[in-house]
C-alpha cells in the first residue's frame, strides 16, 4: 500500500504500517551514522542530553557526498543499519520512532521495535542521488568534526521509504527469504 506521511510522527501513525508499505515521507528528519551513535550513546551514558528531541523522529543513516552548487545536499544514498545496531535499543527505548537505512537488523533492534512501536524502512541503496532531490534543506546540527558522519537536519518533501520491519516485528528480509525457499 502507498501512503503519505508527516514527520515527526506518532506511535498510532507507526502502529498503522505493515511491511511491504511504500511510504513517501515529508518534514523533518534527521542523519546519523556510526560515529554520530557512538557519541550519543556515550553522552547517554554520561547523563547528558541528545543534539535534538528524538522522540517521535526518524534517523536516517547517511553522510552525504558534497553539494553540488544550487543543491542543499549531494548524492543521499542509505548506509547499513546493522552497523547502528549496538545503539539502536536505547534509541528507540527514548522514543525514536523510525530508522533509514539498508539490510537487516539484529533481534535486539527487532524486540526494541516491537516494544516501542517503531519501524524501519528501507531507501534505495545505489540511488543517493536520485533520493536527494526529495531534500529541500540540509543543516549540521551537532558533531560539525565528525564532517559527513554529522548530525544533519534535513528537510524532505516525498522522500521515497518502503517499510521493511514494521511495530509488529514482520520483516520484508524474513518473507523474501521464506518465499525464496519455497520455490
Amino acid at each position: 500500500m502507498e501512503k503519505h506521511m508527516k514527520v515527526p510522527f506518532a506511535r498510532e501513525e507507526a502502529a498503522a504500517l505493515r511491511a511491504g508499505d511504500y511510504v513517501y515521507l515529508t518534514g523533518t528528519i534527521y542523519t546519523a551514522r556510526d560515529a554520530a551513535h557512538k557519541r550519543m550513546y556515550e553522552t547517554l551514558q554520561k547523563g547528558g542530553s541528545l543534539p535534538f528531541d528524538i522522540r517521535g523522529n526518524v534517523i536516517y543513516y547517511m553522510g552525504p557526498s558534497p553539494a553540488r552548487q544550487g543543491r542543499p545536499i549531494g548524492s543521499a544514498g542509505p548506509t547499513t543499519a546493522s552497523r547502528m545496531d549496538k545503539y539502536t535499543p536505547a534509541l528507540l527505548d527514548l522514543g525514536l520512532q523510525g530508522m533509514i537505512g539498508k539490510g537487516k537488523r539484529t533481534e535486539a533492534v527487532k524486540q526494541a521495535m516491537i516494544r516501542n512501536t517503531a519501524v524501519y524502512f528501507a531507501a534505495v541503496g545505489g540511488a543517493g542521488a536520485l533520493l536527494s532531490k526529495s531534500i529541500i534543506c540540509s543543516e549540521v546540527i551537532a558533531y560539525e568534526d565528525l564532517g559527513t558522519e554529522a548530525v544533519r537536519r534535513l528537510e524532505v518533501k516525498d522522500f521515497p521509504v518502503i517499510v521493511v520491519m514494521d511495530s509488529m516485528g514482520n520483516s520484508l528480509y524474513e518473507t523474501a527469504l521464506e518465499e525464496y525457499r519455497t520455490e
